[in-house]
């Protein structure tokens, strides 16, 4: 049974019906924008809107660029930091909304399953970590297959810097400041030895648009860990969304 997979980010909301079995896809991809305002109510309405459109009635899972614990917005979510989402339990409010039973989790928690399940982590043992890189940095822990959700290692404090990691290294401060592909790979290099030194996995995945110009910067990251680009890119949310969804029947 294919399940919906629904990716919500700060500029659009995407949703398709996923083969769990096989990580494929089998509707198109469908896209409506994010409201400009980000509000709780209009992002409602924008689900409802894509899940009528798919014509679905089963369980939902959704990646949200916040931390979530138990289907509770914890955190303003996306790196605008949009206000009035603190304490919303939003798996219940799509369910409400929606009458699909729906599970909630963190964005990059979703994309890193995705990726430990049919992508460049696929039968790895031991801790992999997936980061994606773009406005922010998200990022994801598995050990043995088991999610460590909402490890917000982009948030991490760099004190000789004075500044979070994703202040310094996402791909949104690469074009702001104009980074040349060296430059930017040099201060991923530092951030990775930093989270090597922490939690020495046995696999680092690097996803986020980015990542399909990984050979410009990969070449700069020098750590004991393997490290690579993600295989499933846009279609890791969706994917993991839909892994998650399938668990409500579990």
């Amino acid at each position: 049974m294919p399940f919906l997979g629904i990716d919500v980010g700060g500029s659009g909301i995407k949703g398709a019906l996923v083969d769990t079995e096989t990580g494929q896809l089998v509707t198109e991809r469908i896209r409506i924008p994010s409201p400009p305002t980000f509000q709780p109510q209009e992002v409602l309405a924008t689900i409802q809107t894509l899940i009528e459109q798919l014509n679905y009635h089963g369980p939902v899972g959704v990646g949200f660029p916040a931390v979530v614990q138990d289907g509770i917005v914890m955190t303003p979510p996306t790196a605008k930091a949009f206000p009035n989402w603190e304490g919303i339990n939003l798996a219940q409010e799509i369910t409400t909304t929606t009458r699909c039973p729906t599970i909630v989790w963190n964005d990059a928690d979703v994309a890193g399953l995705a990726e430990v399940t049919f992508g460049a982590g696929q039968g790895v043992s031991g801790v992999i970590m997936v980061f994606t890189l773009g406005t922010g940095i998200g990022s994801a822990m598995f050990v043995n297959g088991r999610l460590v959700p909402n490890l917000e290692l982009g948030r991490l404090y760099l004190r000789h810097k004075k500044k979070t990691a994703e202040h310094l290294m996402s791909d949104l401060i690469r074009k702001q400041e104009d980074l040349s592909w060296e430059k930017w790979g040099n201060r991923l290099n530092k951030y990775f030895q930093y989270i090597e030194l922490l939690f020495w996995p046995n696999l680092i995945i690097i996803g986020g648009g980015v990542s399909k110009k990984h050979d410009r910067f990969l070449p700069y990251i020098h750590t004991r860990t393997p490290i690579t680009a993600a295989q499933l890119r846009n279609e890791a949310g969706l994917i993991g969304a839909a892994l998650a969804a399938a668990t409500i029947l579990t």
